[in-house]
C-alpha cells in the first residue's frame, strides 16, 4: 500500500471520526427519497412550502427555528442548533431527546442507514 492510499484512508477516516457516522455522503440519496416520504407528511423540500413543519430547503447550513413566518415552539427557537449532517443525525433520530419541548411529534429514525440514506437525500434536494 503506497504512502499516498494510507494518507488518503486516514483523512477519510479522521473526517467520519470527527461528523459522525451518518455522514449525507455515505448515504443513498435514491433510498433517501423513499424514507423522506415519511417526513413529507409535514416538510417540503421545496423553497417557502410550509406544512405542518418548515420547509427543508436550505437546511444544511442553516439554525434550528430560523425559516421566516414559521412559527417554532420555544424549544426549537432557543435551540440555536446549525444543522449539519452530525447535527441533523442527532436530531433525526430521536427529536424529543435532542431538542424537549420541540411541537415535532415524529419518534424519530432509530436505524443508522436510513439517517444517513435521508440526509444524503436531503443534500441533494434541498440546496438553496
Amino acid at each position: 500500500m503506497s504512502m499516498k492510499h494510507v494518507s488518503r484512508v486516514m483523512m477519510f477516516a479522521m473526517a467520519v471520526a470527527a461528523t459522525g457516522p451518518a455522514l449525507a455522503q455515505a448515504g443513498d440519496a435514491t433510498k433517501g427519497k423513499a424514507v423522506f416520504a415519511r417526513c413529507a407528511v409535514c416538510h417540503s423540500v421545496d423553497p417557502g412550502v410550509k406544512k405542518l413543519g418548515p420547509s427543508l430547503s436550505g437546511v444544511f447550513g442553516r439554525t434550528s427555528g430560523t425559516v421566516p413566518g414559521f412559527t417554532y415552539s420555544p424549544a426549537m427557537q432557543k435551540a440555536k442548533i446549525r444543522w449539519d449532517a452530525k447535527s441533523l443525525d442527532g436530531f433525526l433520530a430521536k427529536p424529543s431527546a435532542a431538542v424537549p419541548g420541540s411541537r415535532m411529534v415524529f419518534a424519530g429514525l432509530p436505524n443508522p442507514a436510513d439517517r444517513a440514506n435521508l440526509l444524503a437525500y436531503l443534500a441533494g434536494a434541498t440546496k438553496k
